[in-house]
């Protein structure tokens, strides 16, 4: 669906900025979403509020079927976004508190290589279907499909959540001592002090570290955003985009493991900085490509390298968030962690419709290149300051 909302979009009668902001929603609605997710996870666990969510994205699928109007596309877009939220937030808490530090980098990789995954085959898939029914609402159809048979396997499925003992103490949890024994059940997300006054306590690492991962975010959300956009000013096809974007989603798919190998054997910042890098000059050096005559062949050839940067970065935030959050209270860490980080994702695509409406989307790409070497260089400073060696 991602490469395809802007072609929705402009579909509806939205010119290149407005379809920029009509895709933004997606990131803006993960944005909201931590707050209440945090709040549903606490009080009914990961196990419901998965389900909730799957049930809510099809209500956002019906939607987007239906949409006459840009509003109403934007509107389920966002509802979209809330969800991925509900799904992300349950998915962390539940990771950090139940594995090992020894091998946590690569289990978070795999965690992110499982999105990777429907990022390379949705595409493709995307592709097959508008050639087979000529019309992009068949993806919207598919999507209805996919989430229809997620919410029967969650509620069917073994609860991880009763068979897998908690590492850490549950934030929140009523214990007069700590007696050593695990603790199986939801973890709460939410505690007394909030979101809020979480990100003050942490304000020195936050500011720091978290910009920086910010940055990363901004990056990741630009590519979901550019590359369509890009595609769709040179004047390519929905089939041709859905292919390009397919062929940079495989590389990034290829490589989500050994991100998780690198951090765990040899220290989180040499996966980091390669993969800002080489985000960061991809973005730059596509920012020049726009009005030469070989502007198809470099785009390919520049969506393969923001491929290779991105799946350098698979389980990255998630890693470094698990890495600095408190043992005895991680959730409310967490959820600090990923409103900043959600911002970086959602201020992107904004930043790049409203850059695109002032001046040109090229500008708006090139931008997004030094966003990420200045993530890049906070990275490099603070990494060994707050995640040490021993922990690194």
């Amino acid at each position: 669906m991602i490469p395809l909302i802007p072609v929705f979009a402009t579909e509806l009668g939205a010119d290149v900025p407005m379809a920029a902001l009509v895709t933004s929603a997606l990131v803006v609605g993960q944005l909201c979403g931590n707050i209440p997710s945090g709040w549903l996870v606490a009080k009914i666990g990961e196990r419901f509020t998965m389900v909730y969510a799957g049930l809510a994205a099809m209500v956002a699928g019906v939607g987007m079927l239906l949409a006459s109007s840009l509003m109403l596309l934007t509107a389920s877009v966002f509802l979209l976004g809330l969800c991925a939220a509900a799904f992300g937030l349950a998915r962390h808490a539940f990771m950090t508190t139940r594995v090992p530090i020894r091998f946590r980098a690569r289990l978070l990789s795999l965690l992110g290589g499982c999105f990777r995954l429907g990022v390379f085959v949705g595409p493709f898939i995307a592709a097959g279907l508008i050639s087979l029914t000529g019309t992009e609402l068949s993806t919207v159809w598919f999507l209805l499909g996919c989430t229809a048979v997620l919410v029967v396997l969650v509620l069917l499925g073994p609860d991880p959540e009763r068979t897998i003992p908690v590492l850490l103490k549950p934030t929140g949890a009523a214990v007069a001592e700590d007696s050593g024994e695990v603790v199986t059940g939801s973890i709460p997300v939410a505690d007394q002090r909030g979101v809020f006054r979480t990100l003050w306590e942490h304000r020195t690492v936050l500011s720091r570290l978290g910009v920086s991962a910010a940055c990363l975010s901004a990056v990741r959300s630009a590519r979901q955003v550019i590359m369509p956009l890009w595609g769709v000013s040179l004047g390519l096809d929905a089939t041709t985009i859905a292919l390009v974007v397919g062929v940079s989603g495989a590389i990034d798919f290829a490589l989500f493991y050994a991100s998780g190998q690198v951090m765990d054997k040899f220290g989180r910042i040499w996966a980091v900085m390669p993969a800002l890098a080489l985000m960061g000059l991809g973005f730059v050096a596509l920012s020049f490509t726009h009005d030469i005559d070989s502007a198809m062949l470099w785009y390919g050839a520049l969506a393969a390298v923001l491929g290779v940067g991105n799946g350098l970065s698979s389980g990255i935030l998630l890693t470094f968030g698990a890495d600095l959050a408190p043992d005895r209270d991680p959730a409310a860490f967490l959820g600090s962690w990923r409103t900043l980080t959600d911002a970086g994702g959602a201020a992107a695509p904004v930043a790049i419709s409203a850059i695109t409406a002032a001046a040109s989307l090229s500008l708006a790409t090139g931008l997004m290149g030094v966003v990420a070497l200045v993530g890049a260089a906070g990275f490099l400073r603070w990494t060994p300051r707050y995640v040490p060696r021993a922990r690194d």
